[in-house]
């Protein structure tokens, strides 16, 4: 029976590590076509890029692991009927539970693993992420002024550059600066430069051009001419000061109790203790998910007739628990007292799948022992 165990498992864990590995590969190259623009336009090495997208796989991989995972099974006990060999272990009397265990084993370990993610190296590797990016922007700010586009350094502040030359002037210059919503301003100038400062800022410095304000309140238009005109750069924070940090930088406790940080932002608590809720909750699925694929797959006679109708069953459960999962996470962070919900839509696949695996196989009549032969 171990051996029969033992071959089950190996053949779902490397199915695993190659849906895994194809699923991430997938996500990492769409999520990641938006640096892209950063290596062609903006000066971001392939080094740089490479550390940056490698911060982002836990958020992938807490994601992946239990989609995968249901995909393994589903696909491996399939064959495994196809190929007959589960009617063959179903005839030598190996029991339900026997059958399912190196699938439960397998996902019980891709709980922990889940578990690990979540609550460490997701918020670790993610605030790394924020903080290089946030650096990037900042200290690289004068490559990342892309010709012919007008680039958003940040909210309120867009520049447009006509022209880069080799030697770091820019040709043809448009400041938009709405930082103060009474008063914005638009510059306009022949040629500029960024240059960093002492203090690690970065200014815009412009020559031959003029600015253009607008009272909102008095509507006053004023318009001043200038041969050299140095404007401040923003940025995300001013060097070594505090930055606000989202829900997927902090860790469970900082989720659950956010009143410690001072630039905390009332408004998102409902949103933080939601992220909490869902850290807990995300590697269970790794085990509803299992048991929705093996109560679907072995809770019934193996016949190739009836197989797709139940990959399709169970394809249609896993499609249903997500789309709840996605709808409830969104709402509970309005509505706090939707976080029970929450719960109960991650452990009623546990329970139900438990129920049925449990309950044994439900045979058809034509299949149940025919009465012996009166002689």
């Amino acid at each position: 029976m171990r051996l029969l165990s033992r071959y089950i498992l190996v053949q779902l864990a490397v199915g695993m590590i190659l849906v895994t590995a194809g699923l991430t590969c997938v996500i990492w190259l769409t999520q990641s076509l938006r640096f892209i623009d950063w290596i062609v336009n903006r000066g971001l090495t392939a080094g740089m890029f490479l550390y940056m997208t490698v911060l982002l796989l836990p958020s992938y991989l807490t994601v992946i692991l239990p989609i995968a995972l249901f995909a393994i099974i589903v696909f491996t006990y399939s064959k495994m009927i196809t190929d007959r060999e589960l009617v063959a272990m179903r005839a030598a009397g190996v029991g339900q539970v026997r059958l399912a265990s190196p699938a439960l084993v397998l996902a019980f370990l891709v709980m922990g693993f889940s578990y690990a993610l979540n609550l460490q190296f997701l918020p670790e590797s993610y605030r790394t992420f924020r903080e290089f990016q946030a650096e990037f922007r900042d200290r690289f700010s004068h490559v990342l002024l892309q010709e012919g586009a007008f680039n958003v350094i940040e909210r309120n502040f867009t520049v447009y550059v006509r022209e880069r030359t080799k030697d770091g002037q820019l040709l043809g210059m448009i400041v938009h600066d709405s930082r103060d919503p009474k008063r914005p301003a638009t510059l306009i100038a022949e040629r500029g430069a960024m240059v960093r400062t002492e203090d690690g800022g970065t200014r815009v410095v412009v020559f031959n051009g003029n600015r253009q304000e607008v009272d909102r309140q008095s509507k006053d238009f004023k318009i001043v001419y200038f041969d050299r005109y140095t404007l401040e750069l923003p940025h995300a924070g001013e060097a070594g000061g505090p930055r606000y940090r989202e829900a997927e930088e902090r860790h469970l406790s900082e989720l659950f109790h956010p009143e410690s940080d001072p630039l905390l932002n009332p408004k998102d608590i409902g949103r933080f203790r939601t992220e909490g809720h869902r850290r807990l909750l995300t590697p269970l699925q790794a085990v509803g998910f299992a048991l929705i694929a093996l109560a679907t797959i072995l809770s019934g006679t193996f016949t190739r007739r009836s197989q797709p109708h139940r990959v399709t069953l169970a394809v249609l459960f896993l499609i249903a628990a997500q789309a709840a999962d996605l709808g409830l996470r969104n709402l509970s962070a309005r509505q706090p007292a939707l976080t029970a919900v929450m719960y109960l839509n991650t452990l009623l696949p546990i329970a139900l799948g438990a129920y049925y695996l449990l309950r044994g196989p439900r045979m058809r009549p034509s299949a149940a022992a025919a009465p012996p032969a009166s002689g």
